[in-house]
């Protein structure tokens, strides 16, 4: 059985702004499995958003294990992305899992992987998946020559502009603002 797996998700720092964004694709071998999957999750009240891509199950097993881990050490964001990290490099079953996650606060967006890292991003932009080097691309040149838009039009635009290069990203897209 193939699973069901790519997308594209986004996370813009600008202008105080914290904002995360994901096409709605699921992608079961070259076919679409459904059209309107959100990938995006809000936690601590909105206070922190998380995105991933990959596998959906595995997907949903890191997002439970970094609920946990931000229970374990009082919401501190970075410190639970990094026991997270090494949790599931170094546990057999996690290690397993194909999946990347982008979390973000207010102060901070990370890029957590399965192999231990913990990625602090250039220019307060994240994106992970199948279309992040398209939706990457898009956001680098917004915030140097589109300074004026927000962050939310700009991981729309960026999420845009990967749905219509990549052919496992649409244009159905979730995309959530972090509260202060």
């Amino acid at each position: 059985m193939e699973k069901i797996k790519s997308t594209t998700v986004v996370a813009i720092k600008h202008n105080g702004e914290v904002v995360i964004g994901a096409d709605g694709q699921a992608t079961m071998g070259n076919t679409v499995a459904k059209s309107s999957v959100n990938k995006i999750r809000r936690l601590q009240g909105g206070k922190i958003v998380t995105g991933f891509a990959g596998s959906t199950a595995d997907a949903f097993t890191l997002l439970e294990k970094f609920e946990e881990k931000l229970g374990a050490y009082g919401n501190n964001m970075k410190r639970a992305a990094v026991e997270l990290a090494k949790e599931w490099r170094m546990d057999r079953m996690l290690s397993r899992l194909e999946a990347m996650m982008i979390v973000a606060d207010s102060q901070d967006i990370l890029i957590i992987s399965g192999t231990g890292d913990v990625i602090e991003p250039d220019m307060e932009i994240a994106t992970i998946g199948s279309g992040s080097m398209f939706a990457q691309s898009a956001a680098r040149a917004l915030k140097k020559f589109a300074p004026q838009l927000t962050a939310e039009e700009m991981v729309r635009e960026s999420l845009g502009i990967a749905a219509d290069v990549c052919i496992y990203t649409n244009h159905n897209l979730v995309v959530e603002k972090v509260v202060k």
